[in-house]
């Protein structure tokens, strides 16, 4: 029985005495085929190899993968998952998200499913968290007023609750709830505390000497009181109609709507 490494030296023999027979030694076609033959057959089989063995290294065909969903996820796990795909990210925008955590990946291209190699950039929008709005100053402002400054800074009306004050006009908000200057985020509800009106059919007596007749006359309809007898008295040291003197004491309570008496200055 012939062993094959002597069935492949006699294969080798005979191969190489047929070039001698078709190409002598030092005949031009021998030279030819050394110079010419010899590297174009080389070639061939590089670029088969290249082909076959190289090219698929490089370009890992074969090897793509469909691309996991990163959405709805913190990019700072979705980083160890496309460093293990070897996938490369960009982050093209960052968007404010109601509801979503900052960080968190909204949306990514190519969409999850699209079948990609290694090496392939994936485009990622971020979320920014959740926007926060300062409450804007509404007290002191009509219902009205105070509901389209909420709106313009992007936070709603919520529910309106009622107290009873002696100092604002009816209808008028006392405060805001949360309050003002708090951040809470866009599109919440704010509360407001309106003034019903007055507490009791009583009021404050304010302190109205020094003023003259007419600011006097003003301050007490202010506290829903009205200005009575008046009574002059010649007084060198104030303006005329000045008021000296006043039938009720500063601080003392009293009937809304009841007449106060003044004494006034003349020269």
């Amino acid at each position: 029985m012939t062993e094959p490494s002597s069935s492949l030296d006699n294969d080798g023999n005979r191969f190489v005495k047929a070039i001698n027979s078709t190409l002598p030694y030092g005949t031009v076609r021998r030279k030819l085929f050394l110079w010419l033959g010899v590297p174009f057959v080389a070639a061939i089989l590089f670029l088969g190899l290249l082909d076959k063995c190289i090219m698929p290294s490089v370009t890992r065909h074969g090897e793509d993968y469909p691309i996991p969903d990163f959405t709805n996820r913190r990019l700072i796990e979705a980083e160890i998952q496309l460093e293990e795909l070897g996938l490369t990210y960009k982050i093209a925008s960052q968007e404010y998200a109601p509801g979503k955590e900052q960080g968190v990946i909204l949306q990514q291209f190519p969409p999850s499913g699209t079948r990609v190699k290694s090496g392939r950039e994936v485009k990622l929008i971020i979320s920014l968290g959740q926007k926060m709005i300062s409450i804007p100053i509404v007290a002191g402002k009509s219902v009205r007023q105070a509901m389209l400054d909420l709106e313009t800074s992007g936070l709603s009306l919520g529910e309106i609750a009622w107290a009873f004050s002696d100092t604002l006009p009816e209808k008028v908000v006392v405060f805001s709830y949360p309050a003002a200057g708090t951040e809470i985020p866009l599109g919440s509800r704010v509360n407001l505390m309106v003034n019903r009106g007055r507490a009791s059919n009583y009021t404050f007596m304010p302190d109205i000497t020094g003023l003259t007749l007419e600011d006097a006359r003003h301050r007490l309809e202010e506290k829903s009181l009205k200005v009575g007898k008046i009574s002059r008295r010649k007084n060198d040291d104030y303006l005329p109609d000045t008021v000296l003197e006043q039938s009720e004491l500063e601080g003392s309570e009293v009937e809304v709507g009841t007449a106060i008496d003044l004494v006034v200055s003349t020269t």
